[in-house]
């Protein structure tokens, strides 16, 4: 079964593909030569899953699922939020994760959630599913993989950033896998059909 993500970030295709797992072909917006600029200018993670959705729904006629994610830190009122992809520099994240930590720098509470929302978009209308992981930033960058501020999240129950952990074992315990997981008891709940 096809699922149609509207992304052009391989990293995030490619863990998608791995959380729902073979039974699913997952494509994007560089599948389908669709380059256009979406202008996420939503107030919430939800405004803005939902103008990508509905973009790819549009444009192909095939369910799609925007997704919407970010980090949301406690002692910062919430930011970056909505704006994580840009919040020092546009998908710079080296500079977005040295704002962070420059901001938290004498700041004693570092607790954190990241957050997807995940919009699915087809003939029947939309549905939203929310995943969220919990945990605490560092003080310094960990680890080389993952991708987004995962070098300097570490998720409650764990010693090691999502950027230290190996890609299955993050996938387990991610927000955009929690939000999947509901994602795919929707589709089961379908009869798995799009």
């Amino acid at each position: 079964m096809e699922i149609l993500i509207a992304t052009h970030n391989l990293h995030k295709k490619e863990e998608i593909q791995q959380i729902l797992g073979p039974e699913f072909i997952v494509t994007s917006l560089t599948d389908y030569n669709l380059n256009d600029e979406i202008i996420e200018d939503g107030n919430t993670f939800q405004e803005n899953a939902l103008i990508k959705a509905k973009y790819c729904f549009e444009k192909t006629g095939k369910g799609s699922v925007g997704d919407d994610s970010g980090l949301v830190v406690e002692a910062l009122n919430g930011r970056p939020g909505i704006y994580s992809a840009r919040y020092a520099g546009n998908h710079n994240f080296k500079k977005n994760i040295e704002k962070v930590l420059e901001e938290l720098k004498d700041e004693p509470n570092r607790r954190a959630y990241f957050i997807t929302v995940l919009c699915f978009k087809d003939k029947d209308g939309e549905h939203y599913f929310e995943g969220r992981v919990y945990g605490n930033i560092t003080t310094e960058v960990f680890g080389e993989d993952g991708f987004g501020y995962d070098p300097i999240f570490i998720p409650d129950g764990h010693n090691m950033t999502f950027a230290q952990m190996l890609p299955e074992e993050k996938n387990k315990i991610s927000h955009r896998s929690e939000a999947l997981k509901k994602f795919l008891e929707f589709l089961n709940s379908k009869g798995g059909v799009l």
